[in-house]
């Protein structure tokens, strides 16, 4: 699970992933773009798709 660690200075926060949630995303990446080509292609293709990372409560 991942789990969202606070930055002091209140800009941008951390996600610290497991092994497991990385594997997910990548998985789910290559189900998206396997049949793309091109850099531009991947990035529309990946603009149009939600991946979620379940967060530790």
């Amino acid at each position: 699970m991942a789990r969202i660690i606070e930055n002091e200075s209140g800009k941008r926060r951390l996600i610290k992933m497991s092994s497991d949630d990385i594997i997910s995303i990548v998985k789910e990446y290559q189900r998206h773009v396997k049949i793309r080509s091109s850099y531009d292609e991947i990035r529309s293709q990946l603009e149009d798709c939600v991946i979620f990372v379940p967060e530790d409560v």
